[in-house]
C-alpha cells in the first residue's frame, strides 16, 4: 500500500460547513432580515439553553460579531474604568487583556500552570495577597479557558469571594466543554462566560462571540452597549417618547451586533456542537496513545472537566526556542501546519511599552518555547491523523 502523503497544508483548525448549513444561510437571504431580527434571538436562545446551570437556570445571551467585542461590553457592564486593574493569564490572544485596555483600566497577568497552561490558582493567591498588602486588587480577573479545558474555577471563585473581585470567563475556546458536572457558559462560578465563533473554533458563524450571564441586569447592560447605548424602551428613557419612530441614546455604545446571516450560520452548526466536540476528544486520544511513550507531553484535562479541544497542544522536554523552531519549520515543510499558541502577551511590543518585560512570567514563557499545537478538527480524516503522528515521531527521534 502506498502511504498516504497530503497534496497540501494539513491545517492546525477548519470550519466544518455543511449543505445545511449553506441552507440556512440561503434562507436568511431570501427573507426580510439580513442584519438583526429573528435568528439573532434563536441563536442565543440555543446556545443559553445548552449552558443550563443548577436549578435548571438559563443564563441570558449576547450575541455581538466578535468574542473581542463580547469581552469589551463585559468589561463595560462589570464598571472596568480608569483607575481600575484587570488581570489575566499571559498564555492567550491579546484580545483577552485589550479588553480592559479599551475600557481606560490597566492589566496585569498571573502566571500560568504549566500542565494546563491555564491560569494557576496558586500563583493568583500568592499574588492576590500581595496585591491586597499594596492596594492593587484586580476589580475583575479574566479566565481564560486555554484549547477548550476549563480552568480551576472553584479555586478562583473562592479568592473571587475573599478579594472581592468580578469573574469574566474567556471560554472562547471552550463551547462544549464542562467543569464540575455543568457546561462551561453556565456561569456557576463566573460572573459572564465569553464565547467564540470564530471559523477555526468549535462551531462558527464565521466571525461572531457571545456573553452569556445569569444577571438580568448585566445581560441589559450588555445588549444596550452592543447596539451604540440606544434604547427604545420607554421605561428607560429621560422623556416622554415622540412616536414610534423615537429612541433614545442613554450610554456611549458600539456598533457590536451580529447578524442575522452569522446567526443562522451559528445555530445551524450548534445543532452538530455534540458531534463535533465528541470528535475532537476522540482524535485527542488517538494522539494521547500516539505520544504516550515519546518525549512529548500534552496539556491533560483535570479529572473534573470535559475539554471542548479546541486545540491539542504538546510540550517539548525542556525548553529550547531553537529546536522548536526548527521541528515546527519541519512539520510545515511536510505539510503539516504544526503552530504555537500563545506568544506571552507580555512579551508583546505593545505590552512591553506599558512596562512589562521578559522574565515577568517565567512559566508562561517557558511553556512558550516548549509549546506546539498540532492539527486538530472534525474533518481531520484517519489517514492524515496518521501521517501527522508517524511525521512528528520521526523528526522528534531524530532530534
Amino acid at each position: 500500500m502506498t502511504p498516504f502523503k497530503p497534496s497540501s497544508m494539513i491545517p492546525y483548525g477548519k470550519q466544518d460547513i455543511s449543505d445545511e448549513d449553506i441552507a440556512a444561510v440561503a434562507e436568511v437571504l431570501k427573507s426580510n432580515f439580513i442584519t438583526q431580527g429573528p435568528k439573532v434571538v434563536e441563536f442565543e436562545k440555543a446556545i443559553a439553553k445548552r449552558c443550563q446551570g443548577s436549578n435548571n437556570q438559563i443564563p441570558f445571551a449576547v450575541a455581538t460579531n466578535s468574542a473581542t467585542s463580547a469581552l469589551h461590553i463585559a468589561c463595560l457592564a462589570l464598571e472596568v474604568t480608569t483607575g481600575d486593574i484587570v488581570w489575566t493569564s499571559p498564555i492567550s490572544f491579546v484580545a483577552s487583556s485589550n479588553c480592559a485596555l479599551y475600557c481606560g483600566a490597566k492589566v496585569d497577568f498571573v502566571d500560568i500552570n504549566i500542565n494546563s497552561g491555564n491560569l494557576c490558582p496558586k500563583a493568583l493567591a500568592k499574588k492576590l495577597a500581595l496585591a491586597k498588602i499594596n492596594n492593587v486588587l484586580p476589580k475583575v480577573v479574566i479566565a481564560v479557558h486555554l484549547a477548550g479545558q476549563s480552568c480551576d474555577m472553584k479555586a478562583i471563585k473562592i479568592l473571587a469571594e475573599q478579594y472581592h473581585f468580578s469573574i469574566i470567563e474567556d471560554a472562547s475556546h471552550a463551547i462544549g466543554s464542562s467543569y464540575n458536572n455543568f457546561p462551561v457558559g453556565s456561569n456557576q462560578y463566573g460572573d459572564i462566560t465569553i464565547f467564540s465563533f470564530h471559523p477555526v473554533k468549535i462551531i462558527t458563524s464565521a466571525e461572531g462571540g457571545m456573553a452569556l450571564t445569569n444577571c438580568a441586569e448585566l445581560a441589559k447592560k450588555m445588549r444596550l452597549l452592543r447596539s451604540h447605548g440606544i434604547t427604545s424602551d420607554q421605561n428607560e428613557m429621560t422623556e416622554q417618547s415622540h412616536g414610534p419612530w423615537y429612541y433614545q441614546q442613554i450610554d456611549l455604545g458600539f456598533n457590536y451586533r451580529m447578524t442575522e446571516l452569522q446567526s443562522a450560520l451559528g445555530l445551524s452548526q450548534s445543532k452538530r456542537l455534540n458531534e463535533f466536540v465528541e470528535q475532537r476528544n476522540k482524535l485527542a486520544k488517538t494522539y494521547d496513545k500516539a505520544f504516550e511513550n515519546s518525549s512529548l507531553t500534552s496539556l491533560f484535562p483535570k479529572e473534573d472537566t470535559y475539554s471542548a479541544y479546541h486545540l491539542y497542544i504538546v510540550l517539548l522536554p525542556t525548553s529550547d526556542s531553537e529546536k522548536q523552531k526548527k521541528i515546527i519549520t519541519q512539520l510545515r515543510a511536510m505539510n503539516i501546519c504544526a503552530h504555537v499558541h500563545y506568544i506571552p502577551i507580555h512579551l508583546q511590543p505593545y505590552y512591553q511599552n506599558l512596562g512589562f518585560k521578559k522574565g515577568d512570567f517565567p512559566v508562561a514563557e517557558e511553556y512558550y518555547s516548549k509549546a506546539i499545537s498540532l492539527p486538530l478538527h472534525p474533518k481531520l480524516s484517519h489517514s492524515e491523523q496518521q501521517y501527522i503522528i508517524n511525521t512528528v515521531l520521526d523528526v522528534i527521534n531524530s532530534e
